[in-house]
């Protein structure tokens, strides 16, 4: 028998402190996160990958219960001994505890952390430098990288630090991570610390954009329901957007942005025989964009 694990995690919201909020109230009380425990439960039931495969299904709400990092971990190592794994967190989880014990285990790390007087005086020279040179060619915004070498009195060994700095009309900007990991300064920082940033953009997009933590209903086959029509929903407006030119801004496009201005929009449609013609007012500002899309989507077929 082949066992399929599933885990569930639904991170909450930290304090000014960094320390996490929770609430000891219910199990599972984010409604989204229900619905997908039911679905991930029905598919155990039904056996949908085979007789011979069951399905193991975990959930945490760090909002009530804290994270069994170490168990899961282990668990992964115990199927995948040779895997690397990598552990991704916010400046919450820049901590002296946190690192120590990814070293510990054989676990790599990339964490943001908080800035402190020590940290700025050692990249004070770049950052005047960009500043300056901001400011001599007149650009919006200038960002450059530096990779350091730092240890806190409480550690007993220095880390590898990342400084991205970034100098804009506004002032400047300057944040901080610690890895394990070797490569440039650049590609540490925008390639795996902000990849997370942008999956949780789409996380947000799901969310945010399209209701999708609209499950208030009481019945959960209900809420189980609705979740998927609002994933339906999201991957036809995630395939428009990616059928857009790749240089234009509708490639970076948010949903809102999508629906508002090619989709929520007037339109006299006529149903003929061989097609259907859409008659767009002749001010819609983005009919070139409409008739764009309309041509690819009609020479893929259904």
């Amino acid at each position: 028998m082949t066992t399929f694990h599933i885990e569930i995690i639904k991170p909450s919201h930290y304090d000014k402190e960094g320390y996490v909020i929770q609430w000891w109230k219910a199990w599972i009380p984010s409604n989204s996160m229900a619905c997908l425990y039911a679905i991930s439960q029905d598919c155990a039931e039904r056996r949908v990958l085979g007789e011979d495969v069951s399905i193991e299904v975990d959930a945490y709400d760090e909002m009530n219960i804290k994270i069994p990092v170490e168990r899961i971990i282990g668990r992964i190592r115990q199927h995948w001994p040779k895997v690397g794994i990598l552990v991704r967190g916010d400046s919450h989880y820049g901590r002296s505890e946190a690192m120590d014990w990814c070293e510990a285990n054989g676990v790599d790390y990339i964490f943001g952390f908080g800035g402190n007087p020590v940290l700025h005086d050692m990249v004070r020279p770049v950052a005047d430098e960009l500043c300056v040179r901001r400011a001599i060619t007149g650009a919006e915004k200038r960002r450059t990288w530096k990779g350091l070498r730092y240890g806190a009195k409480s550690w007993g060994t220095q880390r590898r630090m990342v400084a991205r700095i970034e100098a804009t009309t506004l002032g400047l900007d300057i944040r901080y991570i610690v890895t394990s990991l070797a490569g440039s300064a650049k590609y540490l920082y925008e390639t795996v610390y902000c990849g997370r940033g942008q999956a949780e953009n789409f996380i947000k997009l799901h969310k945010a954009q399209l209701a999708s933590d609209r499950t208030s209903c009481r019945d959960p086959r209900a809420n189980q329901m609705r979740l998927i029509l609002h994933t339906a929903a999201y991957w036809l407006l995630h395939t428009l957007r990616a059928a857009t030119p790749k240089r234009s801004m509708w490639a970076r496009a948010e949903f809102n942005t999508l629906r508002l201005r090619l989709i929520k929009i007037a339109a006299r449609v006529v149903e003929g025989a061989a097609r259907i013609r859409v008659w767009l007012p002749t001010a819609c500002p983005d009919a070139a964009m409409f008739a764009l899309l309309a041509g690819r989507f009609a020479a893929a077929e259904p």
